[in-house]
């Protein structure tokens, strides 16, 4: 029998670096036991380029990322979801729409790399620090046993992952 495929929503309020660096982390390490989505309940309309940036350093697939509204998973042909994890405090606390389903929610909040001032340097360090934070975290969630743990304890751990540095 073939294991199920987990599809997973990351939402920000721009969509255009921590939610697609968490798009980008899980479709690679998910190993296609997990597809994962971006979006943002204000989207800014284009993927950071530092973000991109590092991807494409890390050997990232970046051409199929787009900055999004979480409009279009809350359709009727928008896929199933899973899991919806927020990576930004500030979505966290937004009235998100009702996900079809009733997918498991975690927050997994980590500081903006986009809001960081100062030199490309200082930024591209910004974007490492969230995308390794992101990494770490993305590892936890793919080595969970799924398919040992009911409903109620799969949900704790996954928020548990969020208190992680």
């Amino acid at each position: 029998m073939a294991e199920p495929v987990f599809n997973v929503l990351f939402l920000c309020t721009g969509n255009s670096a921590r939610s697609i660096l968490a798009e980008s982390l899980l479709n690679q390490f998910g190993k296609g036991r997990f597809r994962a989505f971006s979006a943002g309940s204000h989207p800014a309309g284009q993927v950071n380029p530092f973000a991109l940036e590092l991807l494409e350093k890390n050997h990232f697939p970046v051409g199929e990322l787009r900055s999004k509204p979480w409009d279009e998973f809350a359709r009727p042909d928008a896929p199933q979801l899973d899991f919806v994890i927020t990576v930004c405090d500030k979505a966290a606390g937004e009235v998100c729409p009702v996900w079809p389903g009733q997918p498991m929610t975690a927050h997994w909040g980590i500081p903006d790399p986009v809001a960081v001032e100062g030199s490309d340097e200082a930024k591209r360090h910004a974007f490492v620090d969230a995308m390794n934070q992101m990494q770490r975290r993305i590892c936890s969630f793919v080595s969970l046993p799924f398919d040992k743990l009911d409903r109620m304890k799969l949900q704790q751990a996954v928020r548990e992952i969020g208190k992680t540095a």
